[in-house]
């Protein structure tokens, strides 16, 4: 498998509220070397995590210990910008199993659903209710459903549906991305292509 099945992911929430986040506020260009999924995690927001002499941000939510979780809260446009794959990549590898906004950039929300990432597009109004419920309550739980395709505040019960392509959804389920799920039809390719004319 790719990684891991994703199904139901119960978990508190890191919140970033800022709008427009972009790729290279994701991962900063200069971290675009390595061509494995390794080690991107480390410098996730790292413009925004750390200072010049490489002491953390207090301020910055990641350093705020309030918050953890495998749940990002993203602010509208999420993941606008360059097409980098490594920006999706960062998130998985700091340990985020899904991120949750209001809008997503569709390059980024496609590359997340390459790699294992979730990503959770609710309503404005939806989005607001998250964020204020983890500003009352940092450990409040939120529940992400992929079978249901629904994400729901277990504090109150409310919920909201999601899209989310079926194919994608699928591989998801299942831990694979495209080449997995070529492997799992490899008979029936191989058989195919035995039973079609020349």
């Amino acid at each position: 498998m790719a990684y891991d099945k994703f199904e139901i992911l119960k978990s508190t929430a890191v919140p970033l509220s800022i709008e427009n986040v972009d790729t290279d506020q994701i991962i900063p260009a200069r971290f675009l070397k390595a061509t494995e999924r390794k080690g991107f995690g480390d410098n996730l927001f790292r413009d925004w995590r750390y200072n010049n002499d490489e002491s953390p941000k207090a301020d910055f939510v990641l350093n705020d210990s309030t918050y953890s979780g495998k749940i990002l809260v993203g602010g509208r446009n999420f993941g606008s910008g360059s097409s980098r794959e490594h920006a999706a990549w960062a998130v998985y590898d700091y340990g985020f199993r899904c991120v949750i906004s209001s809008f997503f950039a569709d390059i980024f929300k496609g590359n997340c659903l390459n790699i294992g990432v979730l990503p959770v597009q609710v309503s404005a109004a939806f989005a607001d209710k998250i964020f204020a419920a983890i500003a009352a309550d940092p450990k409040t739980e939120i529940e992400v459903s992929l079978p249901e395709q629904k994400v729901t505040l277990l504090a109150t019960g409310e919920s909201e549906s999601f899209d989310i392509n079926g194919y994608k959804k699928e591989n998801m389920l299942n831990g694979f991305d495209d080449i997995d799920y070529l492997q799992e039809m490899k008979e029936e390719i191989k058989a195919f292509v035995a039973n079609s004319p020349l």
